[in-house]
């Protein structure tokens, strides 16, 4: 993966729960989130599939576009999930 950082976002199934987070190591993060090693909302509602990413070079960047994802409503989000991976596929392999 290339250096810099990501927003994703995790669900549990086809049209669960959302979650969206940002980091610095998408390949570390996506293993804590799948093995249960993080406290809280995505360990609760095991939240473990990786269905959307984005690349960005500078901490500002991503953190702004996090905000903002945050910010928008549930059908927004779905349609940017759909249009990138409209199966709602685990592309966490795509990291290893």
């Amino acid at each position: 993966m290339p250096e810099g950082f990501f927003v994703y976002i995790l669900t549990n199934k086809k049209h669960g729960t959302l979650y969206i987070g940002m980091t610095n190591n998408i390949g570390r993060r996506i293993y804590e989130h799948q093995n249960g090693l993080i406290e809280g909302f995505t360990k609760k509602y095991n939240l473990k599939k990786l269905i959307y990413y984005e690349h960005y070079e500078t901490h500002d960047e991503a953190f702004t576009r996090e905000r903002r994802l945050k910010d928008w409503n549930r059908d927004w989000k779905i349609k940017l999930i759909e249009t990138n991976n409209p199966e709602w596929k685990d592309i966490s392999t795509e990291l290893y």
